[in-house]
């Protein structure tokens, strides 16, 4: 059995029988996990398993688990500071900052890995520019350049502990003030401003190997009507043709406001798979889900597949074998310093 193009969540901390059935679904690709499915790394352990058990090859395992606001495990987990921490100490220190988002990737990913996650829908590489609420402290910086050098550096560690990153919200999602969850965000930009700043982070990472990109339900309306996730003209002329990306495309989800705009769940799947993305995520809606896989039975695409079977974790510590190790516990020591002065006059 093939990975199918649908990534979908669970209702709680163990599969259901329902989950069960639905996960064996030849339109099923991948599980994202939330807060509700977390109670100890044991746990997520044990529901990692049962995932990956059901199938071959397994269904890729996915998670939020960026830092600051955005971490999805917690207990048990170690406490990652927002990324503007960074592009703060990047500021002053960027020789310290730069080791210090590989070391943090690389501690993300080491932790993930030891509770068998595939990879985290990170990093975000939109600019942090003050506009956009919804970003705000998840962006690493408002200099495009600063965003690549962290990024990367980012994605060095996360490679380190055996997982691929997700970068998103291409082509960015710092220009505009909507929360694409609540609304559908209208970017005015020039074209020519979007592909010299907004883009730059993208590019680099796109030349240096990144795995796997999330687009932004935002519309560009300079571009193109349709929101990216939706646009044959980002995620084919532009992220394919014109910046040579070769890796994932995830949809973010469709069950955002922004994404009402493409119709029905069934219409929302079929658009933003011809429009390019390889995987979708269909979250906190069982019907429109269900509505989805029902569209899909019949859905492949041998090329997606292919990329696809990429983002599948490479070999991990156990957590006793990781909290040994000289590495973790540096990482540990380091984050010490957040902990002591979280703000770093952030005004976070």
């Amino acid at each position: 059995m093939s990975h199918g193009p649908l990534m979908l969540d669970l209702d709680g901390k163990t599969l259901t029988p329902e989950e069960r059935e639905l996960l064996l679904h030849p339109a099923v690709g991948g599980v994202i996990l939330f807060s509700r499915n977390y109670e100890s790394p044991e746990q997520a352990r044990r529901l990692v398993d049962d995932i990956h058990g059901l199938r071959r090859p397994t269904l890729l395992v996915a998670v939020d688990q960026e830092g600051g606001r955005v971490q999805r495990f917690r207990d048990g987990f170690t406490r990652l500071p927002p990324a503007a921490w960074l592009g703060q100490l990047h500021d002053g220190h960027p020789d310290m900052a730069r080791k210090a988002a590989r070391e943090l990737g690389w501690l993300m990913a080491a932790e993930l890995r030891c509770v068998g996650v595939d990879f985290s829908l990170a990093p975000v590489l939109d600019l942090g520019r003050g506009i956009s609420r919804v970003i705000g402290d998840r962006a690493f910086h408002a200099a495009p350049l600063v965003v690549s050098e962290l990024a990367h550096a980012w994605q060095t560690g996360a490679r380190e502990a055996g997982m691929a990153s997700v970068a998103k919200h291409f082509p960015g999602h710092g220009g505009v003030g909507e929360d694409s969850h609540l609304a559908l965000p209208v970017d005015r930009r020039r074209l020519e401003d979007l592909l010299a700043d907004d883009l730059l982070p993208f590019e680099r990472m796109i030349r240096l190997g990144l795995e796997a990109i999330m687009p932004a339900h935002v519309i560009y309306e300079q571009a193109d009507s349709r929101p990216a996730g939706f646009s044959h003209y980002w995620l084919q002329r532009i992220l394919r043709q014109r910046l040579g990306f070769q890796g994932v495309v995830f949809s973010d989800d469709l069950g955002m406001a922004a994404a009402s705009e493409a119709g029905d769940y069934g219409s929302r799947a079929r658009a933003a798979l011809q429009a390019g993305c390889d995987m979708i995520l269909v979250c906190n809606d069982r019907p429109g889900a269900i509505a989805v896989l029902e569209e899909l039975a019949d859905y492949a695409d041998p090329v997606a597949q292919m990329r696809l079977v990429r983002m599948h974790g490479r070999a991990g510590m156990t957590r006793e074998q990781l909290h040994l190790d000289a590495r973790w516990q540096s990482a540990i020591h380091l984050l010490a310093e957040y902990d002591e002065s979280p703000a770093m006059s952030l005004d976070l």
